[in-house]
């Protein structure tokens, strides 16, 4: 509320000027004894326009508020204001000026929100320097250890379906329909070795007469 207030005083004056035209401002000033009559109506008309809507809108505050004051302060030595304000209420908007400089835009205003947004952007280029920096240590401590994926890996993980799991249930060997292995070859029975069905078959022997 002060500083809209105290903008649209100071963007007021300086509209008065403008309305009544440069010379004329100029002329009032020389009449008053201001140096350089044309140059000091347009620098204040200048500084009251640029600087009470500036406070308006709580742009550069600070910097602001201290050129209005300077303004107000040079105005008040130099030559009497020449709008309907009178000297003490010169001051006050000096004053008032000065004090916003100091206490800052507040809430509402344009400077608060760009201190927002650079703050959240500080805050999140640090989070992204201690992950990085979390990683580069556990590289080191641990060479052959996976690296510690980043934030936005891990999301994309977390996105993956879940790969199917190994089957390593055992499962019977399987046989022929004989009942053995597939394979030919001699069967342990009992400790010793059962002669395959190739080996048992022997020729007949040629009986004797």
């Amino acid at each position: 509320m002060a500083r809209v207030g105290v903008g649209g005083l100071f963007f007021a004056n300086g509209w008065s000027k403008l309305q009544v035209g440069l010379l004329a401002t100029g002329e009032e000033f020389a009449k008053q004894g201001a140096p350089a009559p044309g140059a000091w109506a347009t620098v204040t008309m200048l500084t009251e326009l640029i600087g009470g809507a500036l406070l308006i809108a709580g742009l550069a505050v600070p910097v602001t508020g201290l050129v209005l004051f300077v303004e107000a302060l040079a105005v008040f030595l130099i030559a009497p204001p020449l709008n309907p304000v009178t000297t003490n209420e010169l001051i006050a908007l000096g004053a008032a000026a000065i004090l916003l400089a100091v206490v800052g835009a507040g809430r509402i205003s344009v400077d608060h929100m760009v201190v927002i947004r650079r703050r959240e952007s500080e805050a999140a280029s640090e989070f992204a320097a201690d992950n990085e920096a979390d990683r580069v240590i556990a590289s080191l401590r641990e060479p052959y250890a996976p690296p510690i994926p980043a934030p936005a890996e891990e999301e994309k993980e977390k996105e993956k379906p879940a790969a199917a799991s190994e089957d390593t249930t055992p499962h019977p060997r399987p046989r022929s329909r004989n009942g053995g292995s597939d394979e030919p070859g001699d069967t342990l029975v009992a400790g010793r070795k059962k002669p395959s069905a190739a080996r048992a078959r022997k020729p007949a022997e040629p009986a004797e007469d």
